[in-house]
């Protein structure tokens, strides 16, 4: 196979804007064969590959090795699980599904196919050079111990004429959550890629705090680690001017993520260490002020598009494999249940009392009768709100 032929269904925001970037030959070695939509108007904007109603006719017709699916969140596991069987190369928008006993069985049908098949998540801020220098810090040890990780992540407002645009928008049937299902599967990617699960979690989520919407729009949540860390992370969809603030604390100084720089202020001697040993009652370890260097933000989505191609035809390691895609999920998962049951949370959560308790989140509103007005949107430039 000299190129990968991919697929995309789902030609909404993410879906035309993949298929647009890979028309342009942004992508080495990778053409866009076909394309799959119910909506006919949107396989309109794309008339230059052939055009099905359903992924299962794609994945039929024989013209494709792989496919993307940029669909609405529930059919991130059915159609991958579709294609997994198909013996198709699998990439999934964020997030891998809603809950995670949807995400352990999109996980178990890979299972014995690792060999075969390529399965991917577009978990396209791993390639931002700044998380991935943060990372590195704290991986090779050079922060010590971490202590505490603060994430304010409140740069995700969105307006009511954003909730009104889709009917699905911001629903438990449609989205199955909001701001944490939604805006920061990455942001809570990137958490625990960089400091791992924590094991106990409890949250304060607000349903509809400040749009006419059903689902969550404002989240504060404190977590412990295995070591004993602390972490909180604050996000919402209805601040502005909005924060994206990361702060990490370890034994040998801290970390400041910011305004695209990275400060770090450095303990001379570790804290712990220096406590011990220092004779005086007020003192503090000395510190110098470093400012660490990153090469921009990567190449986002067209970065793991050519590293999916790459890792079908050369093997090549992959950047966000889709497995990995439960944790971001179950982060959300925790956090929600903790808002639900007013309790804290142990990870890993039961995926399946999870699903109940969202089924009935679903059968309430169902039942509740009020129907979401959809409002005609002005047209809009998605890719600005990528680069978080």
């Amino acid at each position: 196979m000299s190129k990968v032929r991919i697929g995309i269904v789902g030609l909404g925001n993410m879906g035309y804007s993949h298929a647009q970037q890979i028309l342009a030959g942004k992508i080495s070695r990778l053409e866009l064969a076909a394309v799959a939509d119910l909506d006919p108007a949107k396989l309109a904007r794309v008339p230059q590959v052939k055009g099905f109603k359903t992924a299962a006719e794609m994945m039929a017709s024989g013209l494709i090795d792989a496919i993307l699916i940029a669909t609405p969140h529930y059919d991130h596991t059915t159609i991958g699980i579709a294609a997994l069987k198909a013996g198709m190369h699998v990439m999934v928008e964020k997030p891998l599904s809603v809950h995670r006993a949807d995400c352990e069985r999109l996980i178990a049908v890979y299972k014995g196919r690792e060999k075969k098949q390529v399965f991917a998540a577009m978990f396209n801020q791993r390639t931002d050079r700044y998380y991935q220098k943060i990372r590195e810090l704290i991986q090779s040890g050079e922060l010590g111990e971490i202590r505490r990780v603060n994430w304010i992540i409140t740069n995700w407002f969105r307006t009511h004429a954003y909730y009104a645009s889709g009917g699905w928008r911001a629903t438990w049937a449609g989205e199955g959550g909001g701001v944490l299902l939604n805006q920061c599967p990455h942001n809570l990617d990137l958490f625990q890629w960089m400091f791992g699960m924590p094991v106990t979690l409890s949250a304060n989520c607000a349903f509809g705090k400040y749009h006419d919407i059903e689902v969550e729009d404002d989240v504060t949540a404190t977590m412990t680690f295995a070591n004993g860390a602390t972490g909180v992370f604050i996000t919402s969809t209805g601040e502005a001017p909005g924060t994206n603030r990361l702060e990490i604390t370890g034994e040998r100084g801290k970390v400041v993520y910011e305004n695209d720089k990275i400060s770090y202020t450095r303990n001379e001697i570790p804290m712990g260490e220096f406590s011990r040993t220092t004779p005086h009652a007020f003192a503090a370890p000395a510190t110098w002020d470093i400012v660490i260097p990153a090469a921009g933000h990567g190449g986002q989505h067209n970065e793991v598009l050519q590293n999916f191609t790459n890792a079908i035809l050369d093997g090549e390691k992959l950047v966000a494999p889709a497995p990995e895609g439960i944790h971001s999920v179950e982060l959300a998962n925790s956090m929600l249940l903790s808002a639900w049951t007013q309790k804290p949370v142990t990870l890993p959560i039961d995926g399946k009392k999870y699903e109940r308790l969202l089924k009935a989140k679903i059968a309430e509103s169902a039942k509740k009768g009020k129907k979401k007005k959809v409002v005609a949107a002005a047209p809009v430039d998605f890719a600005k709100s990528f680069g978080r």
